[in-house]
């Protein structure tokens, strides 16, 4: 069935079209990635699917709801879409445990015990219980990550937004983030997820959105497009992409 329903999603800003006609579907228990070069919209994207900007034409219909129309409960169609940030944005004088349990209390209205219980809950499912009780600073890249994570599924929402997850962390801590998003997809998670991280897309990604100045270009299977696509444009931007990120020898 399906979650997202996005046609013709166009944004403009000063002139230029940071989304051109934008049109994919998301199913329920899916997981889709987003690849593109650095400005292709990606980012701005996901802002305009849960209403952090509002674009300047087309539809999103969210479970069957048109979630641009003027009267649409923001507050509420956030509360259903879970935000995975890039840079984690953990609240710094709050604990990994009251991180999680702000919004439940705020948001959902749970007593202190109910928020505690839920996310100590979630806590156990990113493997971070230990960790309930440090701040933001005591924590390395990969557990703030989890917290983040955590505090999404908290709220149990219908789909998860990640935008670029593994680009603040070491390899080591990324694909402890590759190993949390198989998860996810297993117990059937809906999830769109922007990246420029080649490893974490072959091994979460069945589908693929390649962007490209604002525009889908193609969709289709994973290994089709990184195995050496017909297109030129697509071809360019993996090649870059893996010879970036690829180790680097240094002669002494």
């Amino acid at each position: 069935m399906t979650l997202l329903s996005v046609r013709n999603l166009t944004m403009t800003f000063e002139g230029r079209n940071a989304l051109d006609g934008v049109s994919f579907d998301l199913d329920e228990g899916e997981l889709k990635v987003v690849m593109g070069p650095s400005g292709s919209g990606k980012s701005t994207l996901l802002r305009c699917l849960n209403r952090l900007s509002t674009p300047t034409s087309g539809t999103i219909i969210f479970q069957g709801e048109d979630v641009l129309r003027a009267d649409t409960d923001v507050r509420a169609l956030r509360q259903r879409i879970g935000f995975v940030f890039q840079h984690f944005a953990l609240y710094r004088h709050l604990t990994a445990l009251q991180n999680i349990t702000l919004g439940l209390r705020k948001l959902r209205g749970m007593s202190m015990a109910q928020a505690d219980e839920r996310a100590l809950h979630e806590l156990q499912r990113m493997n971070m219980v230990e960790h309930a009780r440090k701040y933001p600073s005591q924590l390395s890249g990969g557990q703030k990550q989890r917290v983040a994570i955590a505090r999404a599924l908290a709220m149990d929402p219908a789909v998860l937004f990640f935008d670029e997850p593994t680009s603040a962390l070491d390899p080591l801590m990324a694909r402890e983030v590759v190993n949390i998003l198989q998860q996810l997809r297993h117990d059937g998670v809906s999830m769109l997820c922007v990246t420029h991280d080649l490893t974490l897309a072959r091994a979460v990604g069945r589908r693929m959105l390649f962007l490209d100045q604002g525009r889908i270009l193609l969709e289709g299977d994973a290994d089709d497009l990184f195995d050496q696509h017909a297109d030129a444009r697509v071809r360019a931007f993996f090649q870059r992409e893996r010879h970036e990120r690829a180790p680097q020898v240094v002669n002494v």
